[in-house]
Formats: structure tokens, C-alpha cells, sequence
């Protein structure tokens, strides 16, 4: 299988990419074929709902906006509740208070990075990127991890490591009174955020792939956690008059903090080194590509996730023997057109015929 898309362009048998995605580029240039001799062979596999194309059109839009409010309502939330704790957490002198203003700025700056990922992620491709820039999106989701992790995660060890340092320094009524406020005031935003987050995901009918969602769904689940740890905290240091309660509380919300962005900041690798797409989609593709009369056997079959509704599929098929030279490329044409037309998604589809098949077809090495 060729690795250069632009030298296999030269070549009547070997991969060809389906740049326009659309089925009326199946035709054969100049050969003067009907659009009857180039249409799929045979029906789509399924009951035909594969079509449906859920990251792209007026649909796929609509998702992405709805992610965007998402994302700004999570981080209006958060702006509020981060001052309101960092306030009361000074006032009160709370350790656990003060461990989720930072985890709440941590918040704040992740959602900023989300919304450059669902701005960049959309550009078009160009030639430093044919691909296009799907994986932006994997990018600053990454950043949001790495955020979580830093400004989260550690300053809250640091609180609580402090105050188990400083001993049972005690609160007032006063600031025990302020702060227990200002967790419930968070809780009751953290809450309406997460829950404008899970309709969305209802909506959609699953989590999906998509890095923004899940990331506003893991950080606004973990803040709904961390104020009830904190909530906790202080009223059991309120009423023991033991500052460890506080303390544990902290170093409890950096555990979760820096849990979270481990699982955050694996699934970005992953998708950015190169993950492959859903098996269901794979074996579907396949099953496809075998029940086409002109292939005899699928020798190898590879997918990867270019971005939220960009997929390469790559193929290498040795076709039945006795088909001509010029037979090729129409054939090639229309099994990509085919699966465009299928799956939307799959929008660089690249067929490898190999020398076997061209022998038969009587190509030259």
C-alpha cells in the first residue's frame, strides 16, 4: 500500500483517495460510461439507516453548537464559582474551600481551550494539512488534562498537605456559615451545568468520541464530587473541631482531580497517535467491500480517526480474475463511492489492487 496519495493518483490500479466524497465522481473521466455501468453493485448493507451521517451537514452543525453552549454555560459557572470560593475560602481560611477555587480555575482555563478546539477543528484542509484539522480537537483536549492535573490536582495535595502541616487551626461560626454558602451555591451551578451536559448527551443518543463533550461531562461530574467532599469536610471539621476532616477533603478532591485527567489526558493520546475507528464500523466496511462481485479477497483492512467526522479507510483487495485494465479504475471509483455514500463519515477512502490482480488484469509490475 502506498503511502504517497499524490503519486498513486498517476496509477490506474493502485489507491486513489475519494477527495469530493460525493457519488457522482464514480463516473470514469472521459471514458464515456453511463451512470448506471459505475453505481454500487449492490445495495447498502443494513436496513439502510448506516447513511446517516451524525457529524456532518445541518446535523453535525447542530451538534457542534450545541457542544459550544455547553461548554460556555460550564464556563460562565465556573467563572462565578471560582470567585465565590476563592472569597469565602480566604474569609473562611478553608483549605477544601480553597482547593476548589483552584479546581474551578482549572475548569475555567479548560473550557477556553475547548472552545479554541471546536473553533480550529473546523478549518478546512490545505496542503500542509490534507487531512484537514480534525484532530485539533484531541489537541486541547490533552491541555485540558494536563490543567486539570496541574492546576487542580496539585494545588489541592498542597492544601491539604498545609493544613495538616499547620495543625487544628480553627474557623469561625462566622466563616464555617460562608463557606458551607458558597459550596451550596456552587453545587446548585455545578449541577444545572452537568445537567445541560447529560441532556446533550441524551440527545445524541450517547457520549461518542467527541473530546469537548466529554470533557465538560468528566470535569462538571468531578466538581458535583469535589464540593460535596468539601461540603463534608468542613461540617465534619465544624463539629470535631479537627482540621484533618478539611484536610482529607483536599487531598480527597486532588485524588479525583488527578484520576480524572489521567483518563482524559489517555483517551487524547490515543486518538492523537492514531486510533482506529469503531469495530462496528470496520467490520460493516468490510463486509461491504466482500460482498462486492468484483473482489475476491480482502487482504488487509485499516481505519483511523482523523476527526470528529473524518475517517481514512484504507484497503488492500485482490480483485477476481479476468476483469481488463480499464475495468480497474471504474471499479476502484465505485466501491468508494459506495462506501461514501454509506458511511459519510469515511470521507478518505483509499483501495490498493494488488500485483496479483493486475497480473490478471495484464498491467505490468
Amino acid at each position: 500500500m502506498s503511502s504517497q496519495p499524490s503519486e498513486d493518483r498517476n496509477s490506474d490500479s493502485s489507491m486513489k483517495p475519494d477527495s469530493s466524497n460525493h457519488p457522482d465522481d464514480s463516473q470514469g473521466p472521459g471514458d464515456g460510461n453511463t451512470p448506471e455501468e459505475v453505481s454500487p453493485a449492490k445495495s447498502s448493507p443494513g436496513d439502510g439507516s448506516d447513511g446517516e451521517d451524525p457529524g456532518k451537514g445541518s446535523d453535525g452543525e447542530s451538534t457542534d453548537q450545541k457542544t459550544k453552549v455547553t461548554v460556555l454555560v460550564a464556563l460562565a459557572a465556573n467563572l462565578v464559582i471560582a470567585l465565590a470560593k476563592a472569597i469565602g475560602g480566604v474569609f473562611a481560611g478553608s483549605p477544601a474551600l480553597l482547593s476548589e477555587a483552584a479546581h474551578s480555575v482549572a475548569d475555567s482555563l479548560n473550557e477556553v481551550f475547548l472552545l479554541f478546539a471546536l473553533r480550529r477543528s473546523k478549518r478546512p484542509a490545505d496542503r500542509r494539512h490534507p487531512f484537514g484539522y480534525g484532530k485539533e480537537r484531541f489537541f486541547w483536549a490533552l491541555l485540558a488534562a494536563v490543567g486539570i492535573f496541574v492546576m487542580g490536582g496539585c494545588f489541592s495535595f498542597l492544601q491539604g498537605i498545609e493544613a495538616l502541616r499547620g495543625g487544628n487551626e480553627q474557623e469561625t461560626t462566622t466563616g464555617y456559615i460562608v463557606g458551607l454558602i458558597v459550596l451550596g451555591v456552587a453545587l446548585i451551578a455545578e449541577g444545572t451545568s452537568l445537567l445541560r451536559a447529560v441532556i446533550q448527551v441524551r440527545g445524541q443518543g450517547g457520549l461518542g468520541k467527541d473530546p469537548a463533550l466529554r470533557t465538560v461531562i468528566a470535569e462538571d461530574s468531578t466538581a458535583v464530587l469535589g464540593v460535596l467532599l468539601a461540603m463534608g469536610g468542613m461540617a465534619l471539621h465544624m463539629v470535631t473541631k479537627q482540621i484533618v476532616w478539611e484536610a482529607s477533603a483536599s487531598i480527597g478532591i486532588g485524588l479525583l482531580l488527578v484520576y480524572v485527567a489521567y483518563r482524559l489526558g489517555k483517551d487524547a493520546r490515543d486518538q492523537l497517535i492514531g486510533e482506529a475507528a469503531d469495530p462496528e464500523l470496520r467490520d460493516r466496511i468490510e463486509d461491504m467491500l466482500n460482498e462486492q462481485p468484483e473482489i475476491d479477497v480482502v487482504s488487509s483492512l485499516l481505519t483511523m480517526r482523523l476527526g470528529m467526522d473524518s475517517t481514512l479507510v484504507a484497503a488492500r483487495i485482490d480483485l477476481v480474475p479476468g476483469l481488463e485494465s480499464e475495468q480497474l479504475e471504474l471499479v476502484s471509483m465505485r466501491i468508494k463511492s459506495a462506501i461514501a455514500k454509506t458511511w459519510p463519515e469515511a470521507d478518505q477512502v483509499y483501495l490498493d489492487v494488488t500485483d496479483a490482480a493486475r497480473a490478471a488484469a495484464g498491467d505490468t509490475p
